[in-house]
């Protein structure tokens, strides 16, 4: 699947509701527009989970079947794209548990943990080369701590720190406690921190 058109549809101007209702009716141009309003939000969050280019559009791909074929149980006062979102992340457990999955290191994750500083996004052509790589340094090690977190712990982290979600809304997405949620969140961030500090421990050391 070749990643979407970059076709964009502003849904503070657009009726999302009058759209949903089409579309659960069987107007599957009015469903083409909702799948252009929420491609960007939907295949972000699938990068995020899947860590490469190549997973996160079979990922997005996946969850708007799944959300065309299910569309007539969405109730119209939720959020479409939170909806969509836990499709998201369920589709991405389901997928995990059915192959494995290739690491790829072409496509360097960039992340926030919340507690870390935030890795450096790719070095501007004309900078220090040696600069640039120490910064794809960075982001594959970041990359390489979040995809070998538990699943639960990914998701909860991802959705939290990357899609700005609060515990409840997490919570709603993955089927949880708000306690489970904050409980998985600590973990999940101490475990990347650790991960993350153990190599870079190991180098000043040696």
């Amino acid at each position: 699947m070749s990643k979407p058109e970059k076709l964009r549809l502003d849904p503070d101007r657009i009726d999302v509701r009058l759209l949903i209702r089409q579309a659960q009716a069987g107007d599957k141009k009015a469903f083409e527009e909702l799948v252009i309003i929420y491609q960007d939000k939907v295949y972000t969050l699938s990068y995020y989970l899947t860590g490469n280019h190549s997973d996160a559009q079979d990922l997005a791909q996946e969850v708007f079947l799944k959300a065309y074929s299910s569309l007539r149980s969405f109730r119209l006062e939720a959020d479409l794209g939170t909806w969509l979102h836990r499709i998201t992340v369920n589709t991405w457990s389901n997928m995990r548990r059915g192959r494995n999955q290739v690491l790829s290191l072409d496509d360097p994750l960039q992340t926030e943990d919340g507690e870390m500083e935030r890795p450096l996004a790719d070095g501007d052509p004309t900078s220090d080369p040696a600069v640039a790589l120490e910064e794809k340094e960075v982001q594959v090690m970041v990359q390489h701590a979040i995809r070998s977190l538990p699943e639960e712990y990914r998701a909860v982290l991802v959705l939290r720190e990357m899609e700005g979600y609060t515990y409840e809304e997490i919570a709603g997405i993955m089927g949880c406690s708000l306690g489970t949620v904050k409980s998985r969140l600590n973990r999940a961030r101490r475990a990347l921190k650790e991960k993350i500090l153990r190599p870079v421990d190991h180098c000043q050391r040696g």
